[in-house]
């Protein structure tokens, strides 16, 4: 029988956000999915942008808010009066992470220097979250990341072979700079640990973003020559792709011959596999063209579903294309548990994703719903008075 959970890996940590938008909150949600206590501080004046960038709403917040915000408490704080910049400054001394992601010398601005607060508090972790890191001739513009996936060249090998540079569907950069942002404070606690000071650790979007690149870049720096854009093709691998069956697309993804061959039978075209232009995954590539044609008249006489079953019968790794509802819907999603309803007292439960990992025997921190603007004011000036942030 098993015995009660650990703590959360986070549970004591305190982290201060004075970050806004999209990578800095959801790199400070994921610490507080952690266990961590986080304090977001806000402008009083509207707070984080994205609490009006609806719709849609729920419960009278913005869903784009409500997605990356949950597990926080809330103070709004004016940071050009010095009252409330000297409560910042406080909540530094007690903090473990402050992350944000200010334009160059804002803070400075305010007299919140982030040497300055590390000088106060020798064991803080500072993180700064920029557009385009900190040289370079755009280190001052701000990080959009609309701006991030056309100067990566993200947008350049996104969308069909025959139509203008596309953005991916969400922001995608924004995600991946957060996640690093996450991979950096942690290894710095880790660090401190070990040797009991903070550091400062920075990301960036433009930088997140051409690492994203991965397999693409690689093959770009080893060729010396632009990838293409090829639609939902695979610039390495062939087929991997969706097709269109009678109903409707699915996918088909064979990342071996073995597959390929196994996929030949499911067609009942077995000759495919040992045919001279698609004996192996290079010669598939090389002749992309005439494999796709063939093989799309054959998943034109089925349902996408019947083709779906018979290549995972076979070996052969094959899927649908589902809508976002679909998704959160699936038999999937519920029995991995990624909706999580998140609730504070008075108010409605607020479905959001769960962080896309499990800690296995550690008690799951509190999950309290999204704040509104302030609601975490009281909590905040209490423990500024006890000097302590256990709550």
């Amino acid at each position: 029988m098993k015995g009660p959970g650990r703590r959360p890996p986070l549970d004591g940590v305190l982290v201060l956000d004075l970050s806004r938008v999209l990578a800095g909150p959801l790199a400070t949600m994921l610490l507080a999915d952690l266990g961590a206590r986080v304090v977001k501080v806000e402008d009083p004046r509207g707070g984080d942008p994205t609490r009006s960038w609806a719709p849609p709403s729920f419960d009278g917040e913005a869903a784009y808010f409500l997605s990356v915000n949950r597990r926080k408490e809330s103070i709004a704080l004016d940071l050009s009066r010095a009252e409330d910049a000297e409560i910042v400054r406080k909540l530094a001394l007690l903090a473990d992470v402050v992350v944000e992601n200010f334009l160059p010398g804002t803070l400075e601005g305010f007299g919140l220097s982030l040497d300055a607060l590390r000088a106060a508090n020798p064991r803080l972790v500072t993180c700064t979250i920029s557009g385009y890191g900190v040289s370079g001739p755009s280190a001052g513009l701000p990080g959009f990341d609309l701006l991030a996936q056309g100067a990566s060249g993200l947008m350049s090998i996104t969308g069909p072979t025959d139509a203008p540079p596309s953005k991916a569907g969400v922001a995608v950069v924004d995600v991946l700079a957060g996640w690093a942002a996450v991979t950096a404070i942690l290894a710095a606690l880790r660090a401190r640990d070990r040797d009991g000071t903070g550091s400062h650790v920075a990301t960036d979007l433009f930088s997140s973003a051409v690492f994203g690149l991965v397999n693409v870049a690689g093959n770009a720096l080893v060729s010396g020559t632009d990838a293409p854009r090829l639609g939902n093709a695979h610039p390495s691998i062939e087929p991997y792709r969706p097709f269109r069956a009678r109903d409707g697309f699915f996918l088909v993804a064979c990342g071996t011959d073995a597959q390929f061959g196994a996929l030949a039978r499911v067609v009942s075209l077995p000759d495919l596999a040992s045919d001279e232009r698609f004996l192996t995954n290079p010669c598939r590539v090389a002749n992309r063209e005439a494999l796709v044609e063939l093989l799309s008249e054959r998943f034109a006489m089925e349902d996408a579903g019947t083709w779906i079953a018979r290549c995972r019968a076979a070996g052969v790794p094959a899927g649908e294309v589902a809508t976002v509802l679909e998704a959160l819907r699936s038999e999937e999603a519920r029995a991995n548990g990624l909706v999580l309803e998140t609730y504070t007292p008075g108010r409605a439960l607020v479905p959001t994703v769960r962080a896309p990992f499990l800690l296995e025997g550690f008690d799951p921190p509190r999950a309290s719903a999204p704040p509104r603007l302030d609601e975490g004011r009281e909590a905040v000036v209490s423990m500024l008075v006890r000097g302590s942030a256990a709550s």
